[in-house]
């Protein structure tokens, strides 16, 4: 009887709701309350059939159907994650050809030596009657040394054109490990997709550098998507008080964390570091302050909002909001604060296959979310 009143409780709160229709700047929209009753979702991923793959942070992989259609067991053989403070299960990534390789990747915080880390493991995504599971897992990442906080671990897994791996991370609050060359903390992370190493990567075969090592002096990335048009890795991070930035990720440069900072300490708003610029690191594209606690980050390509095509869509944990962003180029020309204060912290933004928004809010009691276009 308790698994039938679970599951008809599974049903009600994915039955989607009449929408809230809002007027933006250039477009109407319609918000529609696909999920509720998720436990602090952190990232989606879309499935070659429409179906979708949420991650919880005290673990759970989930099913969603192409309707948000929440399954009632979650899928199997995930790795253990340390769910405290900011850490649990994070990211889900699907390898480019999913179709043919099957593997999904998770990024999560894991234990590593008396401490706990960012970690990424892959496993194949198989349906044994019903039952999905992921299996033949492989550990592909574990960021060292060890940390013995239980913040800012990134995490967020994009695939590049050419089939890169990049894994945006954070500090793990001791801002100093950002600097350290030896230090995967604080970095941007380039693998192949098995793990190994790229020989190409900017730190290959420097003495005292970590050959996985993109780009370094990154405070706690928590939003990164792939730009259609250039190729290129954009990525968003958290500011301590102000400061937060939006980058673009490039082979060796530095992002000055916490050398340079448009941040301050909190409490007594005390300088950090030496300024906002030095020579040899580099300034953000966009910065906010006072903070707006960026999180999951999405270019739009569709085709359901031509006015909004080619915007970087970003969402906000502070102001619970989504922002969306013009740009010309490498530059952002204007923004735009949506939906705030209106359903919650929004911690992820992905593009469906059918051209519309999808949004995961951070709560204990989450939802996922959808951003359909409704005529004038």
């Amino acid at each position: 009887m308790p698994h039938i009143l679970l599951l008809l409780s599974l049903l009600t709160s994915a039955v989607a709701c009449a929408g809230d229709v809002m007027q933006s700047e250039k477009v109407r929209f319609e918000v529609s309350v696909l999920t509720r009753g998720l436990t602090h979702p952190w990232s989606l991923a879309f499935l070659p059939d429409g179906r979708m793959l949420v991650t919880e942070r005290p673990g759970r992989l989930r099913l969603l159907g192409r309707d948000g259609l929440l399954q009632p067991e979650p899928v199997a053989g995930t790795p253990a994650v340390i769910a405290r403070g900011q850490g649990g299960l994070l990211d889900v990534a699907l390898h480019p050809d999913f179709v043919r390789t099957g593997w999904v990747y998770l990024a999560y915080a894991g234990a590593e030596d008396r401490g706990s880390s960012t970690q990424v493991v892959r496993g194949k995504l198989t349906d044994d009657a019903g039952v999905l599971r992921l299996t033949q897992l492989q550990q592909i990442y574990r960021q060292k040394p060890a940390g013995s906080s239980d913040v800012h671990y990134g995490a967020r897994l994009v695939f590049d054109k050419q089939g890169g791996l990049h894994i945006a991370q954070g500090e793990r609050g001791e801002m100093q490990r950002a600097q350290q060359l030896d230090d995967l903390a604080g970095k941007s992370i380039r693998l192949l997709d098995d793990g190994r190493y790229p020989p190409d990567n900017p730190f290959a075969g420097r003495k005292g550098a970590h050959p996985a090592i993109y780009s370094l002096g990154h405070r706690n990335m928590q939003g990164a998507a792939l730009n259609p048009q250039t190729g290129e890795i954009w990525a968003t991070e958290h500011g301590p008080q102000g400061g937060d930035e939006l980058n673009i990720l490039r082979a060796g440069r530095n992002y000055g964390w916490p050398v340079i900072t448009y941040g301050a300490n909190y409490g007594s708003g005390s300088k950090i570091g030496e300024g906002t610029t030095k020579a040899g690191m580099e300034q953000p594209i966009h910065q906010w302050t006072p903070s707006i606690a960026p999180s999951g980050l999405a270019f739009y390509a569709g085709s359901a909002f031509p006015a909004w095509r080619g915007n970087l869509f970003a969402g906000a944990l502070k102001y619970q909001m989504l922002v969306r962003l013009e740009l010309d180029g490498d530059r952002v020309i204007h923004e735009e604060r949506l939906l705030q204060n209106r359903y919650g912290r929004i911690r992820d933004v992905r593009t469906g296959p059918d051209g519309l928004i999808y949004l995961l809010t951070d709560e204990e009691d989450g939802a996922l979310l959808r951003l359909s276009p409704v005529p004038r």
